[in-house]
């Protein structure tokens, strides 16, 4: 991904018009960061939208669906009040004034204040699961309660519903309990349903308390989101946590002590150990400690307690080889004083891996990729390309005879990692048409005439391979260098997204962290001319999936630019395996042909049948017989978890670490093989790669094949 970088002379006036030091939680500093975002959005997106009564309108329904999409707060009082507003909000942003923001800010507070109120009470009372009751949870259509007594039913309502799904998971638990012990003396239903309540009451004190956390900037982010969401779905404010943690994810890494931690009845717990962290390695803290106090070298421990889960994350974590005290609650109840040296932390599930598959024919190989990482400050740390690279230079040391590269679920990553990794499959040439904000093209290049592997491949793509992932997917089918197989199409993410720190926007002064803009300013498009943009990718043999039916690609999402065409780029396809088209045709005659596919394709029309429905039933029998009549059905898809191949699957070690598996790995790579060994996918992936490789062996035309 290219860095983000508007001419200076931006940056000088900005600095000098921004140059004024605010609070943290200062309504001016929440004005300051509208305009500057109104400013960086004007001049640097890729199709800046005019700001009119038309986005207006827009920014008001996303917002008010975004603080209360579910009606469990607002009144159609306060929707009334906020009416005034729906074609106010271009005026309110080009002159940054707030007050359609503090009107619904603090209404939503009030309603929370009211609604924390009178939850116990609803609690209190058993409900009755005799009792023929119905409720819709199609908020879309969903009216909003018309007064607090109104609005208190709906709640009752709900817990109501989640109450009788506990009772009913419970009862279900009890019976088969008995079935296996005739001693067995199950619980009274009065005391399930007590329990049930219970459960809520603890799942709401939870709710609130997260609620509590949360700040005016917090609320102040959400409707600058609803802002920028209205230029198109992947440009977004991200405050100073969010663009940490975007970091991390694209890093792959992050420097701490090893532990994800979440804050419940006011303690910050461990609820992960990640392997190969300090924490882990040491033997140091488990799942369950609770952290009271933490404490920097020649400091005093600060009490966590009362903080929000951000700040009390950010005191713990810390550059490599410093040094972080604990003062921690064990499970037992003890507490005790734990020294912990900080470390960088990988997240090795982010990074690339391989297996070998053995079949009668010959040895093939697998590569899983779940994203494009990139160490942004150092491209020569570990990254995707790097990574690929060595692992299809381990395949090749066991003689493959074909590769499958899986970027099913890759939602994409760095731009730079997919022109290299392209290289590795071809001599040279262009890989992806890039244009930028102001009509400007780029047309990025494989300069390097290596290649590191030029024989049969297969791309394994779904619903969920986005951006590079289709970039990579595109080039490689526009070459004729890999077979594509996969959903029908691809997410058809065809934009490109850089990160904009909005710090650079401020001189002089402490002005606390302003966080930072992602926003799109590059658009995609294949070395044919066609953008991946809303089409995606469609694969040259559709392997359907049950995901196939529901809403989820990039024309499922609201404001998606447009799809369009520019000039093809200056490039040859290659030759095409001599028997590219029979094993394509082979592939889909096996597909039509297999009964698994056909039941998959049931799955999918269930499934969509499934989200699109929102009533339930609110008494037991009811409830229970349309739950059950529901699992009869979808019971006749459990066949497909059947399949199991004949193929032998033997994970590879990291091609890039020197350090030895350890045995948490080693354990998540056994699971990863009994997995493979499930995959229809990579079954059928295998036999196409069968077919290519089987016929550039023989070097005889097409005719002469001969099924086996």
């Amino acid at each position: 991904m290219r860095s983000f970088i508007l001419p200076l002379s931006l940056i000088l006036v900005s600095g000098l018009l921004f140059g004024f030091s605010l609070k943290e939680e200062d309504p001016n500093k929440d004005k300051l960061l509208l305009e500057i975002i109104s400013y960086v959005l004007e001049r640097g997106h890729f199709s800046p939208k005019d700001i009119n009564d038309s986005f207006s309108e827009n920014v008001y329904m996303n917002y008010l669906n975004d603080l209360d999409g579910q009606h469990r707060f607002f009144l159609q009082s306060d929707i009334n009040s906020f009416e005034s507003f729906k074609y106010q909000i271009d005026d309110q942003i080009k002159n940054t004034e707030l007050s359609f923001f503090d009107l619904t800010y603090n209404k939503l507070i009030q309603r929370m204040d009211q609604v924390e109120a009178f939850y116990e009470e609803l609690l209190d009372n058993p409900f009755d699961f005799s009792k023929k009751e119905e409720i819709d949870l199609d908020f879309e259509t969903a009216p909003y309660a018309s007064n607090l007594s109104e609005l208190k039913q709906l709640w009752r309502k709900r817990f109501k519903l989640n109450a009788l799904q506990n009772f009913t998971s419970k009862k279900d638990d009890e019976r088969k309990q008995a079935e296996k012990d005739s001693t067995f003396i199950p619980t009274s239903d009065i005391e399930l349903e007590l329990k049930a309540r219970e459960d809520i009451k603890e799942n709401m004190s939870n709710l609130f308390e997260n609620y509590d956390d949360f700040k005016r900037k917090n609320w102040f982010s959400v409707y600058v989101n609803a802002i920028v969401l209205q230029f198109d779905p992947h440009t977004n404010y991200l405050a100073p946590s969010d663009k940490e943690r975007f970091d991390t994810s694209m890093s792959g890494k992050f420097e701490g002590i090893g532990a994800r931690l979440s804050k419940r009845n006011q303690q910050v717990k461990i609820v992960e150990v990640i392997s190969g962290g300090p924490v882990w390695r040491d033997e140091l803290l488990e799942i369950g400690d609770a952290i009271l106090k933490v404490g920097q070298e020649g400091e005093e421990p600060v009490d966590i307690s009362g903080m929000v889960l951000d700040d009390a994350v950010k005191l713990i974590k810390g550059p490599k080889g410093t040094r972080v005290y604990l003062t921690v609650r064990r499970v037992d109840g003890t507490v005790e004083a734990v020294s912990v040296t900080r470390d960088v932390v990988q997240l090795e599930e982010t990074y690339a891996k391989s297996s070998l598959i053995k079949d009668a024919t010959g040895n093939y190989g697998l590569i899983n990729l779940p994203k494009f990482y990139i160490n942004f400050e150092d491209y020569n740390e570990r990254n995707a390309a790097i990574d690929v690279k060595k692992e299809l230079e381990q395949l090749k040391r066991n003689n493959v005879k074909g590769i499958i590269l899986d970027l099913r679920n890759n939602g994409g990553g760095s731009l730079k990692t997919v022109v290299d990794m392209t290289g590795y499959f071809i001599k040279e040439g262009p890989v992806v048409q890039v244009k930028s904000t102001g009509g400007r093209k780029e047309v990025l290049e494989d300069t390097d005439p290596s290649v590191v592997w030029d024989g049969p491949l297969v791309i394994l793509v779904n619903e969920f391979s986005a951006s590079a992932s289709e970039i990579l997917a595109a080039a490689l089918q526009d070459y004729k260098r890999a077979i594509v197989l996969g959903s029908k199409q691809t997410f058809g993410k065809g934009t490109v997204q850089n990160i904009f720190d909005l710090n650079r926007m401020i001189s002089g002064g402490t002005y606390g962290d302003f966080g930072a803009l992602k926003v799109t300013t590059d658009k995609f498009y294949r070395i044919n001319g066609l953008s991946t943009q809303l089409e995606g990718v469609k694969s040259d043999i559709v392997f359907p999936d049950r995901y196939a039916l529901v809403d989820m690609g990039e024309k499922d999402q609201d404001n998606p630019l447009s799809w369009d065409r520019i000039t093809p780029a200056s490039y040859t396809p290659l030759p095409t395996f001599n028997n590219y088209d029979y094993s394509v045709e082979r592939s889909k005659q096996r597909l039509e042909e297999n009964p698994f596919v056909a039941l998959i394709n049931e799955q999918a029309a269930w499934i969509k049948k499934q989200q699109n429905d929102s009533h339930y039933f609110l008494d037991y029998e009811s409830f229970k017989s349309k739950r059950d009549s529901s699992r009869t059905y979808s019971d006749r898809f459990k066949k497909i978890t059947e399949f199991e191949s004949d193929l032998e699957f033997q994970w590879l070690p990291d091609a890039v670490s020197t350090e030895a598996p350890n045995e948490d790995l080693i354990e998540k790579r056994k699971r990863w093989e009994v997995s493979l060994k499930k995959d229809l996918y990579i079954s059928e992936a295998v036999e196409i790669l069968k077919d290519l490789s089987h016929q550039i062996n023989l070097g005889k035309p097409i005719a002469q094949v001969k099924d086996n």
